[in-house]
């Protein structure tokens, strides 16, 4: 059919364990005169319709009809296709024909998915149009095909294995399912019925609680979820001792070896996934499909770097050079690396990083943002439980301008991961700069005034979906979400007006509700910013839609998404960190000088372009070089290995 392909992509995507289709043509003939037999046995308690344009299926209908003495059922079939097919078959048996009807803009993507499905090699159209395909071939059997073909398709790697033997694929969850969805109740129930979390710094193994700050739902402010100890001076100081005594020895074990820690801790991640997706649901406000979508990019984060920790850190490497001359290249850890990791990826940033260092022989201090540090403190005794010694990995929860001012100021720290905003990248590197000591490596990886270009050729339903996706999912609270989109002046007016339309069908609420599509943002100050900068829009730009945040806005941090749209690309110079879509009108013969103009920015994280002409994509992407760059796509949910992520200019350091 015309969307076995997506089926196919979206289940590899998700990371289900099987597909909901068939792989082969030959399984899927024979499964639909299974479901045939089965209606044609259930009559009349039902009527079938059956539409098919495959003479084998046709007449294999119609003897099973006759053999189970059922003649109230028709056959359905397209208008303009299979004419001759069901006059050479008539035999009394109702025909239904099935005809578009609606405007040009309803009808080309309805033509094209019946091109794509009847232009399949597989197809039975195709195939019976094809003079080198013999008639018998095309009528055969598929019983016979499948009992002496394979089940599946040999060039098809289920979901687990798409990236091949040597890393397996993060697991997915359907939340379509009931029993998923089962799973996600109840450990939500378990979590809210259970006693409030403890969390401190975590140093040696050993986990240091009592005291310290109140935890509060985003969602539901007037809840609190636990306490958070931050980490004095002294733990600090231990954290630290530990984690340079201990780097030779977990160097010297070399890139298998703690690749095997490292895949311990993707599998003890799965095996508690719901868990993590209720507590990061209520410490930060993520929906289910983001918590799963957390987990998942926290798994292959463990699995990519231990994959390369067994190829780049296996055994030294023999260069080349001059006759009786030998030289060998090893990689080997730099020391101690600290890893600062945001709040808006709780688990998968904070994941990644530490998997990072891990994995290149280097010991790990670890300062999660505090307003996910609950996730983190979860995390690493989960890492630790998995096998991960203890003084390869310290947790070391606390502020900013505290802990991690002490941590980049301490000389036994040979390298820094940080993630968050430009400003802190900043001042960390200062830091760093002024050091009394070896010069040492920053990693960044900041924010991003992301753009969208859209041209005339676009398909309008898929341009609305990856942008409320890409604007909207998380709350956009992603450094990768979009943030203007730039609409042809000649279908900005079509475009705004189904953009509204898709808003206003979006669910804001509870985060830990399946049905919900965006939840908070993360707290108060990011909330008062976001309001502050639609203030400024209401003056300077055209407020067109926002939706009211309910009762989220009520009780917690709720902040309905909002559509801007400006007059110049002067009145937004920065990212707006949250659900708020600007519009800008062009022109396409110009976009060329518009995406130089979204450059002069400084920024260069994410790049979306949704066009359907090859020579408009690469006049945007030379104009506006990016880390990332998606056509005709959503601009979010890169993993690792498969779209390496990270930006240039104000975005970072690269991936």
């Amino acid at each position: 059919g015309a969307y076995w392909d997506s089926e196919i992509k979206n289940a590899q995507v998700e990371g289900y364990s099987n597909f909901p289709v068939f792989t082969t043509k030959q399984g899927t003939d024979v499964h639909y005169l299974a479901c045939a037999k089965a209606m044609l046995e259930a009559s009349p308690a039902i009527y079938s319709a059956f539409a098919t344009h495959n003479a084998h299926s046709l007449a294999a209908v119609d003897l099973l009809a006759q053999a189970v003495g059922v003649a109230h059922f028709e056959f359905q079939r397209l208008h303009g296709m299979g004419e001759p097919l069901y006059e050479a078959a008539d035999a009394g048996n109702r025909v239904r024909v099935y005809a578009p009807v609606g405007a040009h803009e309803d009808l080309l993507p309805y033509l094209v998915r019946r091109l794509l499905e009847n232009g399949a090699n597989t197809s039975f159209v195709h195939s019976f149009l094809d003079p080198d395909v013999p008639a018998e071939q095309v009528v055969a059997d598929p019983i016979a095909k499948v009992e002496i073909g394979p089940r599946r398709h040999p060039r098809i790697p289920t979901p687990p294995r798409l990236y091949g033997a040597g890393r397996r694929n993060s697991a997915g969850h359907d939340l379509s399912q009931v029993g998923v969805r089962g799973q996600f109740a109840a450990a939500l129930k378990t979590l809210d019925d259970g006693p409030a979390f403890a969390a401190g710094p975590i140093v040696s193994g050993k986990a240091e609680t009592g005291g310290g700050e109140l935890v509060r739902m985003p969602a539901e402010t007037g809840r609190a979820l636990g306490a958070v100890k931050e980490a004095d001076a002294d733990a600090i100081n231990r954290a630290l001792d530990a984690a340079t005594a201990y780097q030779p020895e977990w160097d010297r074990l070399g890139g298998p070896k703690r690749a095997e820690y490292l895949h311990a801790m993707a599998d003890v991640m799965e095996a508690n996934a719901a868990h993590l997706i209720a507590l990061m649901a209520r410490e930060a406000g993520k929906t289910l499909p983001d918590g799963i979508a957390e987990v998942r990019e926290a798994v292959d984060f463990c699995r990519y770097y231990a994959q390369q920790a067994e190829h780049e850190f296996a055994a030294p490497v023999r260069l080349p050079g001059p006759t009786g001359e030998t030289n060998h290249l090893s990689l080997h850890g730099r020391g101690v690396f600290c890893c600062i990791s945001p709040w808006n990826f709780p688990l998968a940033i904070f994941t990644g990083q530490l998997a990072a260092a891990l994995a290149a022989g280097n010991t790990v201090v670890a300062k999660p943002a505090e307003q996910t540090a609950l996730t983190a403190f979860e995390a690493v005794r989960l890492f630790h439980k998995a096998g991960l010694p203890a003084n390869a990995l310290h947790l070391l929860p606390g502020r900013g301008e505290t802990v991690g001012a002490a941590l980049t100021d301490d000389l036994r720290v040979s390298g820094v991961c940080f993630t968050g905003g430009t400003s802190t990248a900043r001042l960390i590197n200062r830091t760093l700069a002024g050091r009394d000591g070896p010069i040492i490596p920053l990693i960044a990886e900041t924010g991003g005034l992301n753009g969208l270009f859209v041209d005339t050729t676009a398909l309008r339903e898929q341009v609305i979906d990856d942008m409320i996706i890409s604007a909207f999912g998380s709350a956009g609270q992603r450094c990768s979400a979009l943030r203007i989109a730039f609409l042809p002046n000649a279908t900005a007016d079509h475009l705004i007006e189904g953009l509204i339309g898709a808003m206003n069908e979006l669910s804001l609420g509870d985060p830990a509700l399946p049905e919900t599509d965006t939840g908070p943002v993360i707290d108060a100050d990011a909330r008062k910013a976001l309001e502050g900068h639609l203030e400024r829009m209401r003056r300077e730009a055209k407020i067109l839609h926002q939706l009211d945040a309910g009762k989220i806005g009520a009780e917690g941090y709720g902040f309905g998404p909002a559509l801007v749209e400006l007059s110049s690309l002067d009145q937004i110079s920065e990212e707006t960190f949250g659900p708020v879509l600007h519009i800008l009108r062009y022109d396409p013969d110009n976009v060329a000088a518009v995406a130089a103009g979204l450059k002069a920015k400084g920024y260069g994280l994410t790049l979306g372009i949704h066009s359907r002409l090859e020579s408009f994509h690469n006049a945007v992407k030379a104009a506006c070089p990016v880390g990332n760059t998606y056509v005709n796509r959503s601009m979010i949910g890169a993993v690792v290995g498969v779209q390496p992520f990270g930006g240039e200019g104000l975005s970072g350091t690269g991936p």
